[in-house]
């Protein structure tokens, strides 16, 4: 990534999660014709041995096709067979119409680009599943519905065995993403299609596409990682990232509680509470003033708003929010924060290119897969840091967080330990003020 030839590092990091979505769809795809015979299935009357091997037979006559054209090495803006991609989209329209009413009765806020609610989203969801297919919402934590038949398609593709399996994401804006992956033994293709709503509530195909997978595979932990062909240099002149990631296998439901309540809020940008080592004896190398604006966040529910604060956060403000999760005093907040003696207050600065270097890293999200119950009434969490982006795998660090819980639902953050060799395997931490 050329981040120096950015004005900001925001932006660049905004950029590359843009470029990155943009590759993900409109260089996403697979296929042709085979998807009308998949879909046909046991239609004709044949057995279902005979349809395998009737599907097989059809999927290994269309890779071979795409092997024999021109665009396979690159292996993105592949060549679609019009009746596959009239299926895309015929299939995009009749989702929509499923699930017009929904949208049209929730409320989307004010802003330009309209949001619908999670429990839109759900109720999306459930219309969506009952065809029997893959579904899951762009919701933290969502958990894929029908993931049994995800989940087969993987399996038996590493063993080796052609099929197919349709998928389906919902936005936040109310869109679908229709994904259907093909195997043939020895290529995975994918065959994309994104259906969004007008401003008059027509609906409107934004792209069908056909991508090559360039590798993939099926974690012990349930994650499908898989990496799309995408343009190289000298090509485009910056590195595009064709990595993926889709957790197909449901997580446990104290897992995804834990996960939005006590790690969502901080992530791994801007603040190093999860991702340096520290316990209640060795807390000097904390970011506390990086770390107050996630824990505003997660106190208040709402982003927080520095033109408030132009001469600095109050000391009793900032203090005050540290010391309800962390077990420091005022005093040793003083002495290991950056503080303002003379007007009495924290500083604080927004991120940018003088004090954070955006990294794929930064992008990954902390996720819940183990709980422990300590004697002395803490808990500790083990913690994967998911990044889709780069090549991390299905974690770019494990940690285990020490939390204890108060009666009142509260909390407090005790220590964090990075397991192995997880602090190698990420960029060293950029303080936010120095």
């Amino acid at each position: 990534m050329s981040s120096k030839k950015q004005a900001s590092a925001l932006i660049v990091e905004k950029g590359v999660r843009i470029l990155r979505r943009s590759v993900r769809g409109l260089r996403a795809g697979i296929l042709a014709s085979v998807c009308v015979a998949l879909l046909c299935s046991c239609a004709d009357g044949k057995s279902p041995e005979q349809t395998d091997k009737k599907s097989e037979k059809s999927i290994s006559e269309t890779t071979d096709k795409l092997k024999e054209t021109a665009e396979y090495k690159k292996g993105y803006d592949l060549p679609i067979e019009d009746a596959a991609r009239a299926e895309a989209v015929a299939d995009c329209r009749a989702v929509m119409g499923q699930i017009r009413d929904i949208y049209e009765g929730t409320d989307k806020g004010s802003s330009e680009n309209a949001e619908i609610s999670d429990a839109a989203m759900l109720q999306m969801e459930e219309v969506i599943k009952a065809a029997g297919n893959p579904v899951i919402t762009s919701e933290h934590y969502a958990t894929l519905e029908n993931y049994q038949q995800m989940e087969k398609f993987l399996e038996d593709s590493e063993q080796g065995k052609s099929g197919s399996i349709l998928l389906y994401e919902i936005s936040r804006d109310g869109s679908i993403t229709r994904k259907k992956f093909l195997y043939d033994g020895t290529d995975m293709f994918l065959l994309a299609s994104r259906a969004t709503w007008s401003d008059e509530g027509g609906v409107t195909i934004s792209y069908v596409s056909c991508t090559r997978v360039k590798g993939w595979q099926y974690t012990e932990k349930g994650w499908f990682c898989y990496e799309l062909c995408v343009p190289e240099p000298p090509e485009v002149t910056e590195v595009v990232d064709g990595n993926c990631m889709l957790r197909v296998r449901p997580r446990e439901e104290k897992c995804i509680e834990l996960s939005r309540k006590c790690l969502l809020s901080l992530g791994y940008r801007g603040n190093n509470l999860l991702c340096s080592n520290w316990n209640e004896e060795n807390m000097e190398s904390l970011d506390y003033n990086g770390m107050y604006e996630y824990l505003y966040t997660m106190k208040n529910g709402s982003t927080f708003e520095p033109q408030n604060y132009p001469n600095g956060i109050p000391a009793e403000e900032f203090e005050g929010m540290i010391m309800n999760y962390l077990t420091v005093t005022a005093e040793q907040l003083r002495e290991w924060a950056v503080f303002d003696e003379e007007h009495h207050t924290y500083v604080w600065m927004r991120l940018g290119c003088g004090n954070y270097s955006p990294t794929f890293f930064g992008t990954a999200t902390p996720e819940v897969t183990g709980i422990t119950e300590n004697k002395d009434g803490t808990v500790t969490l083990t913690v994967d840091a998911v990044c889709d982006m780069g090549e991390y795998g299905d974690a770019a660090m494990t940690h285990e967080l020490t939390v204890r819980f108060d009666g009142d639902g509260g909390f407090k953050y005790l220590g964090n330990k990075i397991l192995e060799s997880g602090l190698e395997q990420i960029p060293d931490y950029q303080y936010r003020v120095k």
